[in-house]
């Protein structure tokens, strides 16, 4: 069985890959680089011990997408691609509007040419918007804030329009909540282009040295310790939560929406605790105003997932700092990193 991964270069993406294929499928990757290197590619080979083959093109360019299906027996989709950045967003509203949504209506567009039906669509918690209600269930209204999550709230609506219209579609929209983490082996994981914009990349920018400090936006929120609570969930969980999407889609029609996330909030000081436990250092913070749009607390209701894909998180926080803190300090300088750089201890207990 041959699955696309469209934008399979990136954090979310690679680790899929290497899930896929420890599983035995085998897989098409198309990204652009635009967000990511095709260095991971080398290292999901090294963890895998497979080949992988890889088309450098972008779903705007709708010939090449002709190619790929022509030149192989594609199965299903794995939809990543798309820009994901929400301050950018809002700063290039159009850019994101034409990349993400053009993108996959070409992608659709050629998928029904070729009759391939299947997708897993890489949604996001943004689609919910500020909601009141906590934990957040599939079944809430959405009403995304920003550019970004509107253009995965418009691509959702778009997917369930072409699934009434054709009942050979079958969709999962998978919402993350917040990805972090990396590859147990530190071989892969997250390299964000320039100062990151997610809070665990950024602590452990602090932690290495590359970072002063880390930015605390508010400790006055109705929280235990005043400070956002966020939904973390380890990236090896969520692509495994893509398998049994795949899993799902392969054998049903129809379209769903399914949370990935552990179903608990940890707050942004209950973070850096966490991740100074793991490396042994000391995270210097500090405290400046919330940001606009930002919520108190936003954690997952995913009993859906763990019902009807048979799926739930496994790794907790401190996994997820220490296999974060792993890939830093094997890879200082993200996939630039040839070999370990820095040496400093991991505590796993």
């Amino acid at each position: 069985m041959s699955i696309l991964i469209t934008g399979g270069t990136g954090y979310i993406g690679s680790h899929t890959c290497v899930e896929l294929l420890n599983s035995g499928y085998e897989i098409v990757v198309l990204d652009n680089l635009s967000n990511s290197r095709k260095d991971s590619l080398d290292r999901i080979k090294r963890i895998t011990g497979k080949d992988i083959k890889f088309y450098h093109s972008d779903l705007l360019n709708k010939g090449d997408l002709h190619t790929i299906f022509s030149e192989n027996n594609i199965d299903a989709v794995i939809h990543f691609a798309g820009l994901k950045a929400v301050g950018e967003s809002v700063n290039v509203p159009l850019h994101y509007y034409e990349n993400n949504i053009t993108g996959t209506l070409n992608l659709l567009e050629v998928m029904e040419k070729f009759g391939v039906y299947r997708m897993v669509f890489s949604s996001s918690a943004t689609v919910y918007g500020t909601q009141e209600k906590v934990p957040l269930s599939e079944d809430l209204p959405l009403q995304a804030t920003n550019p970004y999550g509107r253009t995965k709230l418009m691509i959702e609506e778009i997917l369930r329009d072409v699934t009434i219209a054709n009942r050979n579609w079958s969709i999962a929209l998978l919402r993350y909540f917040n990805p972090v983490g990396a590859h147990p082996s530190g071989t892969i994981g997250e390299d964000p282009n320039g100062i990151p914009n997610n809070l665990v990349p950024y602590i452990s920018q602090v932690a290495i040295g590359k970072l002063s400090e880390l930015k605390v936006y508010g400790n006055d929120y109705n929280t235990h310790d005043g400070t956002g609570v966020r939904d973390y969930i380890h990236v090896v969980d969520l692509a495994s939560g893509h398998l049994k999407a795949l899993e799902k889609i392969m054998r049903s029609t129809g379209i769903n929406a399914y949370n990935l996330g552990t179903g608990r909030g940890y707050s942004v000081l209950e973070v850096i605790q966490t991740f100074e436990k793991v490396s042994g250092k000391l995270i210097p913070y500090k405290i400046t105003r919330r940001r606009p749009g930002d919520i108190a607390i936003s954690y997952a209701d995913s009993s859906k997932a763990e019902k009807e894909l048979n799926w739930s998180a496994q790794k907790n926080l401190l996994e997820m700092c220490a296999d974060s803190w792993r890939w830093q300090i094997q890879n200082p300088n993200g996939y630039e990193s040839k070999e370990p750089e820095y040496s400093s201890k991991l505590i796993l207990n």
